[in-house]
């Protein structure tokens, strides 16, 4: 028997999926049609979204088309006002305050095509954020939901009756008599929830669902302190002979950081330069192209120490030639766990260019861990201080710079903005230089350094904001605890708030790497 129809002709396709930077010029073009008369989204807050918690954002699609979107982040809702607004929860729409080691997944956004409702697409993406909710344990979704239709009512009715006449299905509201019917609860009746928002009179209701597979984990009640250990190495340069000098150094000062408990051990900047000290070539071009060729023997080494001795390794940076024949100055991390990353240097000293004629690299990147995200920036790099609000959008808590300066001016460079960029992004920062000299070394001969940790000048942290640092030009390790719990309270409700407190209507700074 033949068909007499070609069934897939009929077919269509209705996915509800992660969004992607592919989907922001259409979703951008969909709230002017949902939401006519109020701000619209701007791209750099989708593109935060996406960099800060991308599986907590969903589109609908329909045959490729993309008529429904929703947004959330995760928070600990108890540490936030009851009559909290739009912009308090997701600081003004760029979700920076994303908590995720938080209980509630906090919906900040639902939108439907109008030529696509009654198709049970918020349906299906509200769903999507529940089974969200269930794969990461999360105790329930809160929404803070628009009542559309109470401009009609407000001459006879508070919104609190206006809210309850809905309830009792007396009155249709299309976003409140939703929610109702997908097992959200009201909690209250926010005021001046959305400025904007004149059809519900800036009134918002604040609902939540709960989450009944919910299983409590001990690690995350009553949490009150999440310290992190890091040693900071301050090396000398000296004379060496073979790698296994080199070698030999390194592992000693790992040793010293696995038996102080250390969950990071930083080492400086091109400290593997060393390696030029016997390679008698006196050119310094030609000479480090020689140095790259222990590579190989580099990684192979701190993979290794990372491992023995089960700490998570900056292992500084080193000059590495690449297939496209150019020298780059890579910052390495070694995960215990054996897993690696690199972090190119992104802007090239004058010095670099000249002597060695380094290249840059274009992309900053920040690093999960099992202490929390982290990010590397080397020397040069956080003296650009739109490279450490970028990382600290994107999670990061501590930034590690491995530097090497020659003179004192070059350290305080250095120092001064390490010190600057804990205060402006509320992070600790950690610097970690090199001491001693290399007289036969052209370019290397001299080095100046005082290495140390930084937190942010606030009560909660140590006093003038430094954890700890060495004595200036001594070989020595520095050990200090942060606590990246007391960062997390100090981000919320500390004495200023940088990170909540940006004018993004009067300025941002935009990453133009995806």
């Amino acid at each position: 028997m033949s068909e007499q129809f070609d069934l897939s002709s009929f077919e269509k396709s209705m996915v509800i999926r992660e969004m992607t930077h592919d989907d922001i010029d259409s979703i951008l073009r969909m709230q002017d049609e949902c939401f006519p008369g109020m701000d619209p989204w701007e791209r750099a807050h989708l593109e935060s979204h996406l960099n800060i918690f991308p599986e907590g954002q969903f589109v609908a699609e329909l045959d490729g088309k993309i008529i429904g979107s929703c947004s959330s982040l995760i928070i600990n809702f108890d540490e936030y006002d009851d009559r909290h607004t739009w912009d308090d929860v997701t600081d003004e729409g760029y979700i920076t305050n994303h908590n995720p080691d938080g209980y509630n997944l906090y919906g900040i956004e639902v939108m439907v095509h109008p030529d696509y409702r009654r198709m049970r697409v918020g349906q299906r993406l509200y769903e999507a954020r529940k089974d969200l909710a269930r794969a990461l344990n999360l105790k329930s979704i809160v929404i803070g939901g628009r009542i559309p239709n109470y401009y009609k009512h407000e001459k006879e009715m508070t919104p609190r009756e206006y809210v309850d006449a809905v309830s009792r299905h007396k009155i249709y509201d299309p976003v409140l008599s939703f929610q109702l019917m997908n097992d959200f609860t009201l909690m209250r009746v926010n005021p001046d929830y959305l400025p904007d928002d004149m059809a519900s009179r800036k009134y918002a209701t604040l609902m939540e669902w709960n989450n009944i597979d919910y299983k409590p984990q001990s690690k995350r009640h009553f949490k009150t302190s999440y310290p992190v250990r890091i040693c900071v190495v301050q090396y000398q340069m000296r004379q060496i002979s073979s790698f296994g000098d080199l070698a030999g150094q390194v592992e000693y000062f790992v040793d010293v950081a696995s038996d102080a408990y250390s969950d990071f051990v930083v080492f400086p900047e091109i400290f593997t330069t060393q390696l030029m000290s016997f390679l008698d070539e006196p050119v310094p071009s030609i000479a480090v192209r020689k140095m790259t060729g222990f590579t190989e023997q580099y990684i192979e080494l701190f993979t290794d120490l990372a491992v023995r001795y089960n700490v998570n390794i900056i292992g500084g940076s080193h000059f590495v030639m690449e297939e496209d024949e150019e020298i780059y100055n890579i910052a390495y991390l070694f995960r215990r766990d054996g897993s690696i990353e690199k972090q190119y240097k992104i802007h090239i000293t004058p010095n670099e260019r000249k002597w060695w004629g380094i290249s840059a690299g274009d992309a900053v990147r920040v690093f999960d861990t099992d202490c929390g995200k982290i990010a590397i920036q080397i020397c040069y790099d956080i003296e650009f201080p739109e490279l450490a609000r970028i990382a600290t959008d994107m999670g990061a808590n501590i930034i590690f710079t491995p530097f090497n300066t020659e003179d004192r001016q070059g350290y305080l460079r250095v120092r001064y903005c390490a010190q600057a960029r804990a205060v402006e992004n509320q992070v600790y920062t950690v610097i970690s230089g090199t001491v001693g000299n290399l007289p036969q070394t052209e370019n290397m001969d001299i080095q100046y350094a005082q290495s140390a940790i930084f937190a942010p000048s606030d009560f909660e942290f140590a006093r003038d904001g430094i954890v700890g640092e060495t004595n200036a030009n001594v070989e020595m390790v520095m050990i200090g605890d942060v606590d990246l719990e007391i960062l997390r309270r100090q981000r919320q409700d500390g004495t200023v708030k940088q990170l909540k407190d940006r004018r993004h209507d009067v300025y941002r700074v935009e990453y133009k790497k995806s």
